[in-house]
């Protein structure tokens, strides 16, 4: 079993550290960690550390650290623009997204979509979807947090200016013809579109000042049938 990862504010400068807060709280109480085992620290911005418990405290363990790496960002970037759903649907695809690797997710305020981010329940909803984020990392060990935009969303203008720059772009649709695994996709940027009845679809582009050409694709059904369906128009 991989050992557990713990997200820190900033890395241990020195050979030792005290986990404490949340973290601690979890390491200790929940994960019952006991000394001689190993764990790994992470400040969410691609430093890691490995780490072996010392003691173990009331919502606290001591660690020493046994190595440091620093893992580069990806490059191109991965980003996810996730249309609005009612419920929990859309915490669900920000966890599996967060776990194949995106590498920021922008709340989409669909022109159709029922569930609608405004005043304090807004920001409690994208609190809800950092959070979702921030855990799925930690299970997929993750050396980078992804970052999850919005204000507290985007809307359909946001979204189209993000695309601007972007040198290709796919329409993720259950009605296309050519499929994702045959299209150019290795390490690119999933951003949500809309359709006038129902749509389970999506963008994707990777970064480039030349303005992106549009495939239509289907999404591969194991991870199709993780995303929640939003409606609205199309782009």
């Amino acid at each position: 079993m991989s050992a557990p990862l713990f997200l820190v504010d900033d890395l241990p400068a020195g050979p030792s550290c005290t986990l404490t807060g949340p973290e601690g709280h979890h390491a200790a109480t929940v994960q019952r960690l006991r000394a001689g085992e190993a764990l790994i620290l992470a400040d969410g911005r691609g430093g890691v550390a490995t780490a072996e418990v010392v003691a173990v405290g009331k919502g606290t363990v001591e660690v020493r650290v046994t190595a440091r790496e620093h893992v580069a960002a990806a490059d191109p970037r991965l980003v996810v623009a996730q249309g609005i759903a009612k419920g929990d649907r859309g915490e669900l695809a920000v966890q599996a997204m967060t776990e194949i690797g995106v590498d920021e997710i922008l709340p989409w305020a669909a022109s159709r979509s029922v569930a609608q981010w405004r005043g304090e329940r807004g920001a409690k909803s994208r609190e809800k979807w950092a959070a979702t984020a921030r855990e799925a990392a930690k299970q997929a060990r993750r050396a980078w947090l992804p970052v999850v935009g919005g204000d507290p969303d985007c809307s359909t203008k946001q979204i189209a200016a993000r695309l601007a720059s972007a040198a290709r772009a796919f329409v993720l649709h259950e009605e296309a013809t050519v499929r994702l695994a045959s299209s150019f996709v290795a390490a690119m940027w999933f951003t949500a579109t809309e359709q006038p009845s129902r749509a389970n679809a999506r963008l994707v582009a990777r970064p480039n000042p030349v303005a992106p050409p549009v495939i239509s694709a289907t999404l591969p059904a194991t991870f199709r049938r993780h995303l929640p369906r939003s409606r609205g128009k199309a782009v």
